[in-house]
Order: C-alpha cells, then sequence, then structure tokens
C-alpha cells in the first residue's frame, strides 16, 4: 500500500470515528428526557401548567339551587346531547335539583333536523323545553361551493319565511343565528355574507309578524380579534385553540360586524332581537347600556359570560339593575351540574373571588369573579319574567312547573 493511500485510509477512519462518536451523542441527546417547565426548584414554568392555588379567605354561600324557577334561554341540546336519550333524562335530573323550569334549545335547524329535535325533546317533556329554528343557508348546496348555496338563489328570504311560519305553527317559539353568519358565510365570489346584508330582511321581518325573538350571535369577545401574543390577556386559551382567532384581513373587525348587527336592528324595530352572551361586548357595559337605549327592541342574555361580569362587579351590577326588564338568564348549557352552582352563587351571593368554571385551568380568562347580590325583584326578572313576556311558549310552561312544584310540596 502506498503511503498516500494509508494517509487516506487513516483519515478515513478517524472521520469514521468522529462520527459514529457524534452520532453516539446525537441518539443520547434525543433519548434523554426534557426536564419539565412546571416551575418547580427553580425550573421556568410553561403558561398552560399553571395552576394557581389562592389563598385568600373569604366567605363563602355556595348555592346548590337557584332562588327562584329559572328560564334558560341559551341551550345546545342537540350539539351537546346528541340525541341520547339517557343524557336528555340525566340532564332533565339536573334541572329538577336545580329549579330550572324551561331551557331554549336553540338548534332547530330548518334543513329538516328541527322536527327530529322537536322530537327528540318532546317525546317526554314536552312542557320542560321550548325550540327555536335556524336558518337553513345552504341548503341542498355544496358545503365548499358558496355559488350553489341556497341562500344565493331568488326568493331565498321570502322561501325562509314561510317556512319560519310553519315552524311557528308546529310550536316554535323563536329564530337563533350562529357566529358564522358573519364570519364564515361566503357570497359566491368569496367575500363573507355581511350580517346587514338587505336580501334576508323580509326573514327578520317576518319574525316579528309571528311574534318570535331573535337570538343573534354576532362577532365574539374581544381578546378573539387581537393578535395571539403576548399582551393577549386570553392568550393561554387561544394557545388552546388557535382557530377561535378572527384577528387579520381574512375577517371583518369586530365593530363591523357589531356595527352592521345593530343595523339590522335598527331596521326591524317590530322584531326582538335578544343580543346573545351580553350581546358579545361583555368587556365594556357602558357600550353595551348605550345600545340598549336607543334600540328598545333589544335584550341581552348573559351565557357564557359570568366570567367577564364578575370581574367588573360593580359596573355589572348597575347594569343588571338597571335593565332588569331586557336582560335574560342562559347558560350555552348543558353544562355539569357544577356551573350552575356557580352561576347561582353569582347572581345570589356577595361572594368574593372564586371560580367562574369547574375546570381547570379556566376557559376564558385566568381570573376569579365575585357575586352581584342582586335583590329578589332583578333575579326573578332575570331568571324568568323576562323569558315569559319575550319566548312564546315559555309562561304556560312556567305555570305548569309550578303547579307541579306545588302539588310535590303538599302533604
Amino acid at each position: 500500500m502506498t503511503i498516500v493511500a494509508k494517509i487516506w485510509r487513516m483519515k478515513f477512519q478517524a472521520f469514521l470515528t468522529l462520527f459514529l462518536i457524534f452520532q453516539g451523542a446525537v441518539v443520547a441527546q434525543d433519548t434523554s428526557v426534557p426536564e419539565p417547565l412546571d416551575g418547580r426548584e427553580g425550573r421556568e414554568l410553561l403558561l398552560k401548567n399553571f395552576r394557581p392555588r389562592p389563598q385568600l379567605k373569604v366567605a363563602e354561600h355556595l348555592r346548590t339551587k337557584a332562588a327562584f324557577p329559572v328560564v334558560d334561554v341559551h341551550t345546545h341540546f342537540f350539539y351537546k346531547l346528541r340525541s341520547s336519550e339517557q343524557a336528555l333524562d340525566d340532564y332533565v335530573a339536573v334541572m329538577d335539583r336545580n329549579g330550572i323550569a324551561v331551557c331554549a334549545s336553540l338548534d332547530g335547524s330548518l334543513n329538516g333536523r328541527l322536527e327530529e329535535h322537536m322530537k327528540f325533546l318532546w317525546g317526554k317533556y314536552k312542557e320542560r323545553f321550548v325550540v327555536f329554528a335556524n336558518v337553513d343557508w345552504r341548503g341542498d348546496g355544496t358545503e365548499d361551493d358558496p355559488a350553489s348555496w341556497a341562500c344565493h338563489r331568488a326568493g331565498f328570504a321570502e322561501r325562509t319565511a314561510r317556512e319560519l311560519a310553519a315552524a311557528v305553527e308546529s310550536g316554535v317559539s323563536g329564530l337563533k343565528l350562529f357566529k358564522r353568519f358573519g364570519l364564515e358565510y361566503k357570497n359566491p365570489d368569496g367575500s363573507l355574507i355581511r350580517v346587514d346584508d338587505t336580501r334576508f330582511d323580509p326573514i327578520w321581518q317576518a319574525c316579528g309578524e309571528l311574534g318570535i325573538p331573535v337570538i343573534i350571535h354576532t362577532a365574539d369577545p374581544a381578546a378573539f380579534f387581537d393578535p395571539i401574543d403576548e399582551t393577549n390577556e386570553r392568550w393561554e386559551e387561544l394557545s388552546r385553540h388557535p382557530d377561535w382567532s378572527f384577528h387579520g384581513e381574512n375577517y371583518p373587525s369586530r365593530s363591523e360586524l357589531l356595527e352592521a348587527r345593530n343595523r339590522v336592528i335598527g331596521r326591524h324595530p317590530k322584531t326582538k332581537f335578544i343580543g346573545a352572551h351580553v350581546a358579545n361586548h361583555s368587556e365594556d357595559l357602558r357600550v353595551v347600556s348605550g345600545w340598549l337605549d336607543k334600540y328598545p327592541n333589544l335584550y341581552i342574555e348573559t351565557a357564557s359570560r359570568i366570567s367577564e361580569l364578575g370581574r367588573q362587579p360593580f359596573t355589572a351590577r348597575n347594569v343588571l339593575m338597571q335593565y332588569a326588564d331586557r336582560i335574560l338568564f342562559g347558560t350555552d348549557g348543558p353544562w355539569p351540574e357544577a356551573r350552575l352552582h356557580i352561576n347561582w352563587r353569582f347572581f345570589e351571593t356577595s361572594d368574593e373571588s372564586f371560580a367562574y368554571s369547574e375546570k381547570v385551568p379556566p376557559p376564558q380568562g385566568m381570573w376569579q369573579i365575585h357575586g352581584l347580590n342582586l335583590p329578589d325583584s332583578v333575579l326573578q326578572q332575570l331568571y324568568c319574567e323576562n323569558a315569559c313576556r319575550l319566548i312564546p311558549g315559555v309562561k304556560a310552561r312556567l305555570v305548569k312547573y309550578l303547579q307541579m312544584e306545588s302539588e310535590e310540596v303538599q302533604p
């Protein structure tokens, strides 16, 4: 073997040795267990691992039943129970224990599901549920081809109005609009359908003529329209659900959506509108109060917003007192029973600094809430009286519920 060949052989062996050493180091590094970022023993802490245990000691006045009979105007018994008879039986038992007389299920789509959903709820429990219909925007069109959707065909709004009239004849009590109207449904050219698109005015007009309210969910919490960065107060929640973010040029601004909704409310003064989730502006109740002053046909409900109301208890209490005849109770349930107990505690006591959810971590912001301690007269309006006045079918069901309750307590 020549000297040159020997030198190249030695270089190759050295290179191979270093390569094997490097590979071994990489393998060792890959198989090592990283330190948990749990904040213990001087380690860093990931926000998603933050589980603070409050040291504050304050009075507690727990509630396991509402002080007065309740009408829950915002529930989703199709989407959450999926037609399970056992789950329905179980939740009616929860309603009984908590004093919930009537629930409004908002899941009755006019695409054919309405009749099925009514049959599911009313088979055994017709006196405990009212049902809201939903507009069938797509019809027989293809999901990813908006040009084929029914809502873009001539006469769609008038046909929907006739369908609603038939639904009311069969016992439907209202119409629910989901947030996808304004944030997802598109025109044939790919642009988003505007909430105040005048093509659909005959639908809102028909609701007024039929005497049914429209629960309208427009936009979402303010944080969902901000960048998901270190300044977003709900970063932890959005990091788990980035698809909940509506920040960016692909979506209208939150103010544009809410202003469009308000234009619809203003154009139809004879139709009663219920702004879902405190009209989706619970972060600024001064603005909500201005809307209530401007639009006498606007009402609001509290579903999934005690987390926001409870961190501004003085302002929230003042608003609920001032507009006691315009605010309805809702949960966005059915939820676990523990969540209901928190609602009763929030509205009925002056307890300080308690969790707004049974979940860990809390789902809608890393904070705690304070109770409102509403007077009985306001609680009665919030829990049931306003719903009886506004939603067809509720008052008759409540009367039967009270009769049943009275019969059960008699010796």
